[in-house]
């Protein structure tokens, strides 16, 4: 994938928010040991489904073709996010979870952010691929 006319990472592992992603998925995972035993097919699921689901899609999207495949991963990325956030907030509301969890909310929305930018990036490009052959075609 290029951006701008420049190559640019060609494996999910170079992504930034891939790496921040794995980051959170290690950090839920030792903060759902911590749930009571009768959470471990329940809630503790759930949470790891979602949080393992985040990089996961980054990556799918990533090895994918085109920009508009990408993005749609990268959407499906957010929507785990989302989940996951909302099934933070319900465990912490169970007491499962002690404290604000300030951290572990900034680390989320960082992931957010970079994801919808690099949607964002994937957008201009795919339209400046466009215009391109718009122009040649011409």
């Amino acid at each position: 994938i290029s951006f701008f006319g420049k190559e640019c990472m060609n494996s999910y592992k170079d992504q930034v928010v891939w790496q921040k992603a794995i980051d959170l998925t290690i950090e839920i995972y030792s903060l759902t040991n911590l749930f009571p035993k009768e959470e471990m097919y329940g809630l503790v699921s759930q949470i790891r489904r979602s949080a393992v689901s985040i990089p996961s899609n980054i990556a799918e999207g990533q090895a994918r073709k085109y920009h508009q495949q990408f993005s749609h991963f990268l959407s499906i990325a957010q929507g785990s996010l989302a989940e996951l956030e909302t099934q933070i907030i319900i465990a912490m509301k169970l007491g499962y979870i002690a404290g604000e969890q300030k951290d572990l909310f900034d680390m989320m929305h960082s992931i957010g952010k970079m994801i919808t930018r690099l949607k964002q990036n994937l957008t201009q490009e795919e339209k400046k691929i466009l215009d391109t052959r718009e122009t040649i075609d011409q």
